[in-house]
């Protein structure tokens, strides 16, 4: 009877032992798995694109002085029309074109100190031509060329144009898709450097947009939107978390 007791006792030691060793494989593998399911590599994907502006806006502006409003007046009316039939002969539509309302400027006698006085010396008109068109390289030559008023006595103030791409909004999309599969890219192989693989999306951040003139290496913290030039970067930008398989 103490044999067979001492038996079961050894039994149920054995059973104990086999037991707690189970369990710590278990709970050791568990522990593995969740310290391997909070690994995470963080990646930054990027893709750009060259792209030429489609709409390009044009001002170009006319001032005039003299000692009369009248004869101000009357040397602006002159010319706006030769301005406007100068550009149409230069393949512009007129309905391209933007008269501006007329601003006026009092003109003051000034003391030899720059002070201003309260007697009227004379007046300046100025009206502006804004051109809207989606021709941009023939507006970018006209804005070039539009010198050749000076020559027919017209002092012309032409400003820069500025260019724009007026599909950005889908680019935009196709663009962060392109950065994202990039930055899935690089994670792969920063894990299998490491004999792992990557799983799940934790999180992602789109980064800010650049678009800059072709070439440039200009950053900023608040995205670039540059206008001055017809063929532009656009760099987009995504910050991704993958989890640790």
């Amino acid at each position: 009877m103490i044999l067979e007791k001492n038996n079961h006792l050894f039994n149920a030691g054995v059973a104990l032992a086999i037991g707690l060793v189970i369990s710590s494989i278990v709970l050791g593998f568990s522990y593995a798995r969740v310290k391997k399911s909070d690994e995470a590599v963080t990646v930054t994907g990027s893709a750009r694109k060259r792209i030429k502006s489609d709409l390009v806006v044009w001002t170009a502006a006319v001032t005039f002085q003299a000692p009369k409003l009248s004869d101000a007046y009357g040397q602006l009316s002159d010319n706006i029309p030769r301005i406007k039939q100068y550009l149409i002969s230069k393949g512009i539509p007129e309905n391209q074109m933007t008269i501006s309302a007329i601003t006026s400027t009092t003109l003051r006698k000034r003391d030899a100190e720059g002070v201003e006085s309260s007697e009227i010396t004379g007046y300046s008109l100025r009206q502006e031509i804004e051109v809207r068109s989606n021709d941009v390289d023939r507006i970018a030559q006209v804005a070039r060329e539009a010198t050749e008023l000076i020559n027919q006595g017209i002092l012309l103030e032409s400003m820069p144009p500025k260019y724009s791409y007026t599909k950005l909004g889908d680019l935009k999309i196709e663009m962060l898709g392109e950065a994202a599969r990039d930055a899935k890219i690089r994670a792969e192989q920063i894990a299998s450097s490491t004999g792992n693989r990557i799983g799940t999306v934790r999180s992602a951040k789109m980064g800010v947009m650049q678009i800059t003139a072709a070439d440039s290496t200009e950053v900023s913290d608040y995205g670039i939107n540059d206008t001055s030039s017809i063929e532009k970067d656009i760099t987009a930008v995504v910050n991704i978390s993958f989890a640790v398989e």
